[in-house]
């Protein structure tokens, strides 16, 4: 059974910075990308960062030159780098790893951080 673990949230004020870690419990083979959503209170969950296997890198508009995602190169850990944080990135944060196994795809999800982004 696969977890995703996440650490690093917490409670910053503007203009500050964080750090989100998450890792996988086994290694997973056939990763397709790897990445970060965030869901506000009364809000859908939304793509905040993905890496696919190439490498390639998309972030949401809303957190261009603030956010950076990476990876290990085991593909067991991915992060993202937060600077400048806004109260408007105040958010769960979960990490999700998608891949492709016998049957169709996989879809992992992280239990969730917590981002508190104080004005």
């Amino acid at each position: 059974q696969v977890q995703l673990v996440e650490s690093g949230g917490g409670l910053v004020q503007a203009g500050g910075s964080l750090r989100l870690s998450c890792s996988a419990s086994i290694r997973i083979f056939n990763i397709n990308a790897m990445g970060w959503y965030r869901q506000a209170p009364g809000k859908q969950r939304e793509l905040v960062a993905v890496m696919t296997r190439a490498g390639n890198i998309n972030y949401a508009d809303s957190v261009k030159d603030r956010f950076t995602i990476s990876r290990d190169s085991a593909n067991t850990t991915v992060s993202l780098q937060m600077t400048n944080l806004k109260p408007e990135d105040t958010a769960v944060y979960y990490c999700n790893i998608n891949s492709a196994r016998v049957g169709g795809l996989a879809n992992y999800w992280g239990q969730g951080t917590q981002v508190t982004v104080s004005s």
